[in-house]
């Protein structure tokens, strides 16, 4: 079986070359529904078909059924063209800052609420898989967004949202990092986040607050030293500082519901920043196989 011709790079005149109308997006939409894992009709898992009656859509020979390459994938039911969300799709991913719903309903002449619930989905299919977890060494540390932000000191902070991050440290450098929204600075809220996210024999520094002591069970190489003002962490550091810039230069706000939505954007960008080429096509794939998010269900 030949390759599928993905799309690779972040050039924009490419990404208009390879997809000047509606139906080149239908097309590239059905190639990553239906070639690594073939056809299957949904009403009667029937493996044969022919040609439907929309473009590149597929009718199974036995039931009739007719699919879109757009059913069951979050481009389902969308409310303005294929052609338009895959360009919102390209912007969002490739772009170094990813795009406000404020600068896609100007730039695509769209409602900006229309291009915040289509920005949602796209959110939720740039969710960490959680199969690649860091090993070697991880700095974690937490942070607060929202609210005031100067001269405040310790754990509590009002209405500001907690969020825990784990920074990966490779030589030269650092390597992967993950961020999730908690309730409180303790280890009952720490355990989930290091669970799916740290391998346990990884070598993790944190700083001396007392809510990871707990978790040294489990981690045995967990090391806590003095922070220093973030001297002895500048990499996080600098990775916090990094994304609260972010939040506040693109998008201003966000709401401490829809917050864990923009850590996941911005994490997915972070952690393929050397593999950028292939970032869109990534995206699109897991837009085609999560599962279709109704907006009804948005609260």
């Amino acid at each position: 079986m030949n390759e599928r011709n993905k799309f690779k790079g972040v050039n924009s005149i490419k990404f208009y070359n390879a997809f000047p109308s509606e139906n080149d997006c239908y097309r590239y939409l059905a190639d990553v529904k239906w070639f690594e894992n073939g056809y299957q009709c949904k009403k009667c898992n029937h493996t044969k078909y022919y040609k439907g009656v929309k473009p590149f859509s597929r009718r199974c020979m036995k039931c009739k059924y007719d699919e879109s390459p757009t059913a069951g994938t979050m481009f389902d039911k969308c409310k303005f063209s294929l052609h338009l969300a895959f360009h919102i799709a390209f912007k969002i991913s490739t772009k170094k800052k990813g795009m406000s719903s404020l600068e896609l309903s100007q730039e695509f002449e769209l409602r900006q609420k229309t291009c915040w619930e289509f920005k949602w989905k796209i959110q939720q299919a740039m969710q960490s898989s959680k199969q690649h977890t860091i090993n070697g060494i991880a700095h974690v540390d937490e942070f607060y967004i929202g609210g005031e932000e100067e001269g405040k000191r310790g754990r509590s902070k009002g209405d500001k949202k907690l969020v825990v991050v784990a920074l990966e440290i490779v030589e030269g450098g650092v390597g992967r990092a993950y961020a999730q929204c908690i309730d409180n600075a303790s280890a009952a809220s720490f355990q989930p986040f290091f669970k799916t996210y740290i391998s346990k024999d990884t070598k993790v520094i944190t700083d001396e607050w007392k809510g990871y002591i707990p978790l040294k069970k489990t981690y045995p190489n967990l090391e806590q030293l003095k922070s220093e003002n973030g001297k002895s962490f500048q990499d996080i550091h600098i990775h916090i500082m990094n994304l609260k810039g972010w939040l506040r230069g693109i998008h201003h706000h966000c709401s401490k519901d829809r917050l864990q939505g923009y850590l996941d954007e911005y994490h997915f960008r972070y952690n393929r920043r050397s593999n950028m080429d292939t970032i869109f096509d990534s995206l699109i794939k897991r837009m085609v196989f999560n599962n279709p998010i109704r907006l009804q269900s948005v609260n």
